[in-house]
């Protein structure tokens, strides 16, 4: 669905304000109390906030570790799959956090793939067809000098025409 409404939409708006206002008013990403604070034009980067308050605050007045986690999971998925296109599937395998002190102030975590790690992703795929990389992200204080938590995101990238293939082969064994 929110693919689809993305479609009509680029053609009005470019995909940065999309990614942005469509996270930041998308039901689903709302609950996790995270906000899309700046999305760079080519999509690259991707920064989040999370702020306490009485949606997330937990039994000892800290930020609910289920908000921070929620708060980071789908955004290198849906970011990859801006970038590279309608080409590729790319899903989630597997997400780790780790925590480090408890979150008592707004909270960031900046998404970042560089132009030479999307070529070597785009390389690597054709070359193996499918390939899964990891991707971490701490999250911190507005100056980046505590950090409250440590996400680590297992994704699955392949090439489109590959990935149905494969489906239908493991549907006929």
């Amino acid at each position: 669905m929110y693919a689809k409404i993305q479609s009509i939409l680029e053609k009005f708006i470019s995909k940065a304000t999309i990614y942005k206002y469509g996270f930041n008013l998308s039901p689903m990403y709302k609950r996790s109390t995270g906000k899309i604070f700046f999305v760079s034009k080519d999509l690259h980067k991707v920064t989040i906030k999370i702020k306490l308050s009485f949606r997330n605050s937990n039994y000892v007045g800290s930020i609910f570790g289920g908000s921070l986690f929620s708060a980071t999971d789908p955004i290198y998925m849906i970011q990859l799959l801006n970038i590279l296109g309608n080409n590729y599937v790319v899903w989630d395998k597997a997400a780790t956090i780790k925590f480090k002190r408890p979150a008592k102030e707004t909270c960031y975590a900046n998404f970042e793939f560089t132009k030479e790690e999307i070529e070597n992703l785009r390389k690597d795929v054709a070359t193996h067809q499918e390939i899964t990389i990891t991707k971490n992200v701490q999250i911190t204080n507005r100056t980046k000098e505590v950090v409250f938590a440590e996400v680590s995101k297992t994704i699955y990238i392949a090439q489109k025409k590959y990935y149905k293939q494969k489906l239908k082969r493991k549907r006929v064994a």
